[in-house]
């Protein structure tokens, strides 16, 4: 199944695309201290606001540091971001919607007005309100993002899984004395995880647009620790005078974010039984 998968997966050119720059992008963050030029911190008095030249490939920002380095220990800070804060969200909303989706009943309908008051407030002004009051750190953001963005994946799960205890593989397991929790973790769960991949390729972008949305207006990755939304704060101060602080880190957002989009939209494709007989 996993070749079938891949196979079309890989007919999707855009979709591929989008995979070979996230790997490329994954390669230079984790690769982060052999490649960087200078130290993210290193500041330079001599070279400040100094535009892209062959030393300095993205220019400096206002105290000297070099961009480019900024940039690539910026793009460990999205990646941990991403990967954590959707991780956090999937182990919730998989046991919430699990939960939902099993049992029924009143269990169900608690589970699923919960969810619908958390999706009544709109997710990013719940984060500031959350770190207007802890203090801004990196491990927070991962948190709090992971604490307001379970809500789809419980719905995705809890659909999945209404649909699979009808089975009959389930039924037959029912028969056999297997109880609810090897029932939910070893027989419907991993086969309810195809819509949970898609969103959380989807949710990895939209992480990654919070955390730099949150550097960005002060309240996320503090200085002098880079990220590309702090970056660009640098950038909205001195707009006039030095542009690669904004056009650089927005197009690493921008090209990030759009190539998680794709693979996402790649594998959603792929993922659908329906669409294999071509």
């Amino acid at each position: 199944m996993l070749k079938i998968i891949w196979n079309r997966f890989k007919k999707n050119s855009l979709s591929l695309t989008g995979l070979i720059i996230i790997a490329i992008l994954a390669s230079i963050a984790l690769s982060a201290p052999l490649i960087s030029p200078y130290q993210p911190t290193a500041i330079d008095v001599y070279n400040v606001l100094s535009p892209p030249t062959s030393a300095h490939p993205f220019g400096t920002d206002e105290l000297g540091r070099d961009v480019f380095t900024r940039m690539i220990w910026g793009s460990r800070i999205s990646l941990k971001v991403g990967f954590i804060a959707v991780g956090i969200a999937i182990a919730i909303g998989t046991v919430i919607g699990a939960i939902s989706g099993f049992y029924g009943g009143k269990v169900d309908a608690l589970l699923m007005r919960f969810v619908d008051i958390m999706l009544a407030f709109p997710t990013f002004f719940l984060i500031l309100a959350v770190i207007s009051i802890v203090e801004p750190s990196i491990s927070t953001i991962m948190i709090v993002i992971g604490l307001t963005g379970w809500m789809d994946v419980a719905r995705l799960v809890r659909a999945e899984f209404l649909t699979l205890k009808e089975r009959e593989f389930i039924s037959a397991a029912r028969a056999l004395g297997i109880g609810d929790i090897r029932l939910i973790f070893r027989h419907i769960i991993p086969n309810a995880l195809s819509p949970v991949f898609v969103a959380a390729t989807f949710g990895i972008a939209g992480a990654i647009l919070i955390e730099s949305g949150l550097s960005f207006l002060g309240l996320g990755v503090q200085p002098p620790e880079p990220s590309w939304g702090n970056i660009l704060t640098s950038g909205k101060d001195n707009l006039t005078i030095a542009w690669w602080l904004s056009v650089f880190p927005g197009i690493a957002i921008l090209v990030t974010v759009l190539s998680y989009n794709l693979i996402g939209e790649g594998l959603r494709d792929a993922l659908d039984p329906r669409l294999w007989i071509d």
